[in-house]
This record gives C-alpha cells, sequence and structure tokens, in this order.
C-alpha cells in the first residue's frame, strides 16, 4: 500500500512523461555523434531521465499540494489526499536527488554545469502558474534542457544547431503541455491557477498551430544547419502530419482527448529521434 502511494507519487504509473523529458536528451546525443551514438550514454540519460522526471513531480506536489487537493484530477495524489507525508514527500525527494547527482558526476564539466541550472528550473517552475498565464512556457525551457546535456555530453561547447532543436522542443511542449491544460482549465479558473490553456482559450486551435508551425520550422532550421540526410526530412513530414492531425481531431472540452492527444506525443518524439539516427547511420 506504502509503495503504490510512493509510485504514484513519483508518477512512475504513468511513463509517457519520462520519454518526453529522455527523448530531446536522446536528440542531443545523436547530433552530438559523428556516427552510431553510444548504448551506455544513451541508458545513462535514460536513467537520468526516470529519477529526476519522477523527482520533479515529487517537488510539484509538494509544493501544489493545496491547489491539487482543490482540483478534480489531482485531488487523488498522494500528497493532496494524505496518503503521503511531506516529510515522507521530501525523504523520497531527496533520494532521487541523491540518485541523480550519482549519474551527473559521471558526466563532463560542462554537463554538470547544465545540470545544475536545470535543477534551478525545476525548483522555479511549480511557481509560474502563480505569476502567469505560460506557466507551459517555462515548462518547456526546462523539460528540453537535455538537448543541451545530451551535446556536451560530447562537444565541449555549445552551437547553433542544438539551440535550434531546444528552441522548437520549448515550442513543441508549450503546445502539447496547452492541451494537457485543457483538462483543469475550469477547476483552475476557480482555484486561481495560471495556465496557456486559459490564456488562447479564444482561438485555441490557432495558437496551438501556431506553437507546432514554429516548432516545426525551428527543427527543420536545424536538421538544414547540421546537414541532415533526406531520411531526416522524411520523418520530420510524419511529425508535420501527426501534429495536423492532434489539432484537428482536438476537443479541448473533452478532457479524455485532451489526454490522448498529450499522450501521442511520445510518437513525436521517437520520429524524432528515428529522423536523426537513421541520417546519422546513413551519413
Amino acid at each position: 500500500m506504502r509503495l503504490t502511494a510512493y509510485i504514484k507519487l513519483a508518477r512512475l504509473n504513468r511513463p509517457v512523461g519520462i520519454w518526453l523529458l529522455l527523448f530531446p536528451a536522446w536528440w542531443g546525443i545523436v547530433l552530438a555523434s559523428p556516427t552510431l551514438p553510444s548504448l551506455f550514454l544513451l541508458l545513462l540519460f535514460a536513467c537520468g531521465a526516470v529519477l529526476m522526471r519522477s523527482a520533479g513531480c515529487v517537488y510539484n506536489d509538494m509544493i501544489d499540494k493545496d491547489f491539487d487537493a482543490q482540483v478534480r484530477r489531482t485531488a487523488s495524489r498522494p500528497l493532496a489526499a494524505g496518503e503521503v507525508s511531506l516529510k515522507e514527500a521530501a525523504i523520497v525527494l531527496f533520494f532521487l536527488l541523491g540518485l541523480s547527482a550519482l549519474i551527473l558526476f559521471n558526466l563532463p564539466p560542462s554537463v554538470i554545469l547544465t545540470g545544475f541550472v536545470a535543477l534551478g528550473l525545476v525548483l522555479l517552475y511549480p511557481w509560474m502558474k502563480r505569476i502567469t498565464y505560460w506557466p507551459q512556457l517555462f515548462l518547456g525551457l526546462t523539460f528540453n534542457i537535455g538537448i543541451l546535456m545530451g551535446w556536451l555530453s560530447l562537444h565541449p561547447t555549445l552551437s547553433l544547431t542544438p539551440f535550434l532543436f531546444y528552441g522548437g522542443a520549448i515550442l513543441w511542449t508549450l503546445g502539447y503541455d496547452t492541451i494537457y491544460g485543457f483538462q483543469d482549465r475550469e477547476d483552475d479558473l476557480f482555484v486561481g491557477v495560471k495556465s496557456s490553456a486559459i490564456a488562447i482559450s479564444s482561438a485555441p486551435k490557432l495558437y496551438l498551430s501556431l506553437f507546432y508551425g514554429g516548432a516545426l520550422i525551428l527543427w527543420a532550421m536545424g536538421g538544414k544547419q547540421a546537414q541532415l540526410g533526406w531520411i531526416y526530412w522524411v520523418f520530420l513530414g510524419f511529425i508535420a502530419l501527426h501534429l495536423a492531425w492532434q489539432i484537428s481531431s482536438l476537443r479541448e472540452d473533452d478532457s479524455d482527448n485532451c489526454l490522448k492527444q498529450f499522450k501521442s506525443n511520445a510518437i513525436v518524439g521517437i520520429l524524432l529521434f528515428l529522423g536523426l539516427l537513421f541520417s546519422r547511420l546513413m551519413h
């Protein structure tokens, strides 16, 4: 019973967030690799993604405990429901951060430094919904910094290429997390929490088209900058079709539909990863 509560606290029962955190880091590794990426490095970042996504969820729930208790979708979370105490959550958080640090300190100094920047962003993120209607944009900055870390694990300095992919990923996250936020829009308005789902209520599909369109443009610019092969463009085309389907079939007042569209973004992550990987293999 207690173990189940801890699993729910760390969201290990909902792995889509792990994939959405992991794939951008894998993009950075593949972009920085002259040929096939190191399997060890991919696995190292996979472990880090599991730990840090879990740590982020625990910390977020600690900060948002009172808000979560007033929102239908989040009221059953272990902290909000009283299944886990704040003290227990803090112990779990520090355990996860400790394991994450063991992984981080096996990477180059530039990655370690970027990792501490990422930690700072994680600590700030839960507070953004209290001060801006665009916390999802801040989440994009936070959730996709793995692109830069993946690149720096193989290159001593950053170049334009990883920043173009990072910028695209930020807009992609802004889009998919806005879709996720549609589930809570009414409750957020009642509680007084801000979100991009509220900000774009007047024309949601237009704004989502701009977010996803911007992501595709930046990923195209990144592909050109990295001189990727034709196979990358095929996969980018599939991504464009998928994102267009997401928007066209979205029903923002249907929570189940919003969750389905949100989860489907793992497909975007793997398609871009495969496009980069096959481009490297065929180079």
